[in-house]
């Protein structure tokens, strides 16, 4: 329990790293021991004084064998951080505690973790998903229950309260996850589309109807579609998280309506004719803002 502690303490650390969380800088008083050890030779005998720096050297070597905890004692699978680079940094931050992790799809994963709830063998320890991963395994019972860990976490840092009721899946005491982290869609544009703005609008506060205003005027005025979505990254949870509710005021219960129908047609023949063909093929949208192919695009981020 006490590894399975220090990994999700770990894993809060990365996920508020942004938030300027405490936590990271723990380590920083562990020079002050060294120093005063070296005002005792002052004090103490020449012989002692020799002998201090034997003592040090095993203090300095304790957090050596910490480090050097093999990192297969706790298995940690995540669909978070997959990309190459994200991976690369995510996992120097771990093994700065002496932890891996293996970046993995959700089926998968799944697969792995239902097949070892049947079998009473878990081949993983802990693992970072979306909320929508986690429904399956509570079916299952194949999750321990984090309201503890929770709990001592909170000790010295904050969890939003929503998203730990959001954790609880519907039971009063049961909390199947501790939130790790938030993804949004942001946009971005560039300081020459600013001047295309309809008039009275305000960059921080646009309507949908003035953003495919602006997307008209920086296409009628530079020749050509300058607005970007990432249509082949995660464009369905831009319509999902932002588009239906924007316009409907719900997702589910307002799918089928005359204003998500209203909103589908104002896309059709209003924006889209206006936004960079290519976005067909976008992922993600820097390499497009940075070629000055789009000069206004959204994204989604972590």
């Amino acid at each position: 329990m006490s590894r399975m502690f220090r990994i999700l303490s770990l894993l809060m650390v990365v996920a508020m790293v942004f938030t300027a969380c405490a936590a990271p800088a723990a380590p920083a008083p562990a020079p002050a021991e060294p120093a005063a050890a070296t005002e005792a030779p002052a004090e103490a005998p020449a012989e002692a004084a020799t002998e201090a720096p034997a003592e040090e050297a095993a203090a300095t070597e304790a957090p050596a064998e910490e480090a050097a905890a093999p990192a297969g004692d706790v298995v940690f699978f995540s669909t978070q951080f997959v990309p190459v680079e994200e991976q690369e940094k995510f996992r120097a931050i771990l093994q700065q505690g002496g932890f891996d992790v293996t970046g993995t799809e959700e089926g998968p994963m799944l697969d792995v973790i239902l097949a070892g709830a049947q079998s009473g063998t878990s081949e993983i320890d802990v693992i970072g998903a979306l909320h929508g991963t986690f429904p399956p395994l509570q079916r299952a019972d194949a999750l321990m229950n984090m309201i503890d860990v929770a709990d001592d976490l909170s000790a010295d840092r904050e969890l939003t309260s929503a998203y730990l009721d959001t954790g609880l899946l519907g039971t009063d005491d049961f909390l199947h996850y501790v939130p790790w982290m938030q993804a949004t869609y942001i946009m971005a544009a560039n300081k020459d589309a600013l001047e295309y703005l309809p008039e009275g609008a305000d960059i921080n506060a646009l309507t949908w109807e003035q953003f495919g205003e602006w997307c008209a005027a920086l296409n009628e005025g530079t020749g050509g579609p300058k607005c970007g979505l990432p249509h082949a990254g995660l464009f369905h949870r831009f319509l999902e998280g932002y588009m239906w509710p924007s316009w409907t005021g719900g997702m589910v219960t307002t799918f089928k309506s005359e204003d998500a129908a209203g909103m589908l047609g104002w896309v059709q023949d209003s924006l889209w004719p206006n936004v960079n063909p290519q976005s067909i093929s976008y992922e993600f949208m820097q390499e497009p803002l940075l070629a000055g192919e789009v000069w206004v695009a959204f994204d989604h981020t972590a």
